[in-house]
């Protein structure tokens, strides 16, 4: 399926199998959160400065953001805390591998029981690299475990 002229929100819908925009729109704040707790945030500011495109072309008020809107995380809250601390890397309890990424996007967003996990994220994130440039591409390559970074290199 050519998703490329479709808008950001509904090509994480149509590769991911996610029914409901507003369910596409939480999930990929939360993939964007996750990514956010593994980079500095001076990467993560890189990133959003790309990222200043419609997420969605609709009437409805509630999805007139942009995608940076998601990136940067609609909470304020979240938004503030992932300004202030380190990258989640290296030993410790905090340490963001690719089971624990995982883990958070499926519980920290409006997963469907019909949608995997591994679809959800790759559905992001091809979807997200459709907007960035190779640099950003390339830099956000470095920041991601494992088995996430190969899930980015297939997307």
């Amino acid at each position: 399926m050519d998703t490329k002229n479709l808008p950001f929100l509904e090509k994480v819908m149509a590769k991911s199998g996610v029914h409901d925009i507003f369910d596409a729109r939480d999930l990929t704040e939360v993939v964007f959160r996750v990514m956010r707790d593994l980079m500095t945030t001076e990467a993560a500011d890189r990133v959003e400065a790309e990222l200043h495109k419609p997420a969605e072309t609709t009437e409805d008020r509630s999805l007139q953001l942009e995608i940076a809107d998601l990136w940067h995380d609609t909470n304020p809250i979240v938004a503030f805390l992932s300004r202030v601390r380190p990258p989640w890397q290296g030993p410790g309890i905090f340490k963001i591998d690719s089971d624990r990424f995982l883990f958070r996007v499926e519980n920290e967003g409006p997963m469907p029981p019909t949608v995997e996990r591994e679809t959800l994220v790759k559905a992001v994130f091809s979807a997200t690299k459709d907007e960035l440039s190779p640099d950003r591409i390339a830099e956000i390559a470095t920041w991601l475990p494992d088995h996430i970074h190969q899930l980015w290199q297939e997307a």
